[in-house]
């Protein structure tokens, strides 16, 4: 079988088409005009808290305050509290006026709503979703056989050596080594401790970490031993 992706890149928007035998598969496009925020980390500042709602207002640089509803909050922002179970903190001891964290858009704004924030942090990789807040490991549901699920879990478990992260294997990682996989952690954990020490300096209402545009996310996600070939039309992308 023969694959390749083309990417076509324009002022105005990007397309990226994956062919097999001469075949469209499929077409992604991602327009410049209206680029999510979706994945991208911000250093917020609570402008509003709002008992009622449950929730509160963020800014985090954008024209509109950003929404963070209490079910959406890391316990780690709690002083204090270390909740077990079904969380019954209110907003208001959740956040203040005026308090710093780091957030990540998980809805872009639309119309007169702002984006919607989270502290439960993700970034992805080739292979694997990191989550610095939790401790399990999971598995992508579209891998089915049970023993390479349990191969997959066991080589992630083993080498996170009991750290207080988590890892979601994505469906990309069927069948890949082990030292495929434990780059993949090193590249994260790397990674996460740079944007960390990014959001330490960063001025409140700033971006920390910017989701990959569509050309690179192509390359992380799709580009593999079974594409031969990868043609793109812009110098610049290139």
């Amino acid at each position: 079988m023969s694959e390749e992706i083309l990417v076509n890149v324009t002022p105005q928007e990007t397309r990226v088409a994956v062919v097999e035998n001469g075949v469209l598969q499929e077409v992604l496009i991602e327009r410049a005009r209206a680029r999510g925020l979706v994945g991208s980390l911000f250093k917020g500042v609570v402008s509003r808290v709002l008992p009622g709602m449950q929730a509160a207002f963020v800014d985090i640089g954008l024209e509109r305050a950003a929404f963070l509803h209490a079910s959406d909050i890391v316990a780690r922002e709690v002083e204090g509290l270390r909740p077990e179970g079904k969380r019954t903190e209110t907003i208001s001891q959740l956040l203040r006026e005026g308090q710093e964290l780091l957030v990540q858009v998980i809805k872009d704004p639309l119309g007169t709503k702002g984006a919607r924030l989270t502290t439960h942090i993700t970034i992805p990789s080739r292979y694997l979703v990191f989550m610095p807040d939790v401790t399990n490991v999971g598995v992508s549901q579209k891998i089915e056989g049970e023993a390479e699920r349990a191969r997959l879990r066991e080589i992630v478990a083993q080498y996170a050596n009991g750290e207080a992260q988590g890892f979601i294997v994505r469906t990309a990682a069927e069948a890949v080594s082990a030292e495929a996989l434990v780059a993949d952690m090193d590249f994260l954990r790397k990674l996460w401790a740079a944007i960390r020490e990014r959001a330490q300096t960063a001025m409140p209402g700033s971006l920390v970490h910017e989701a990959l545009p569509l050309a690179l996310r192509v390359l992380r996600d799709l580009v593999g031993d079974e594409v031969d070939k990868l043609r793109i039309d812009s110098r610049e992308t290139y």
